[in-house]
């Protein structure tokens, strides 16, 4: 093997090893949302919540729009969990979604998003109110 050879293996191999300990270095939160929605055709959500991540409890301030057809108000209470984060303000962002649903006092809801820095959120909880929505809408999430 020439040196030139031995070089570009060893860079790959370097490379490798970079990405490897890059992604080695993304870690998981556990998240806690509330966000309260209302609308006739345009709406509107607010809420807070909070991220456990690395041993440490960081305020949330949510807010967002929709679009669409959305008609009633609700209370939506989320656990889940926030990946591929490497610092809190990784959470923060804009995470929008397409989507339909209906409760009628009390109804289940589980969505994955993922923000502009790649950060995913997995939740689930129960929504109570009288909404119906078939929406584009936008959350955005901010540390406090």
């Amino acid at each position: 093997m020439n040196v030139f050879s031995k070089l570009s293996v060893a860079a790959v191999a370097l490379c490798a090893v970079a990405g490897a300990a890059t992604q080695a270095e993304a870690a998981n939160g556990a998240v806690r949302l509330r966000i309260f929605k209302a609308g006739f055709v345009l709406g509107g959500s607010a809420g807070e919540g909070t991220l456990v991540f690395q041993g440490r409890r960081y305020p949330l301030s949510i807010g967002g729009l929709s679009y669409g057809f959305t008609f009633g108000a609700s209370e939506t209470r989320f656990r889940g969990t926030v990946s591929n984060i490497r610092r809190p303000s990784d959470i923060a962002g804009v995470y929008a979604q397409a989507g339909a649903g209906a409760a009628a006092i009390k109804g289940a809801q589980a969505v994955v998003l993922t923000n502009q820095n790649g950060a995913v959120l997995t939740l689930a909880g129960e929504q109570t109110g009288v909404i119906v929505s078939l929406d584009l809408s936008g959350l955005a999430l901010g540390l406090k």
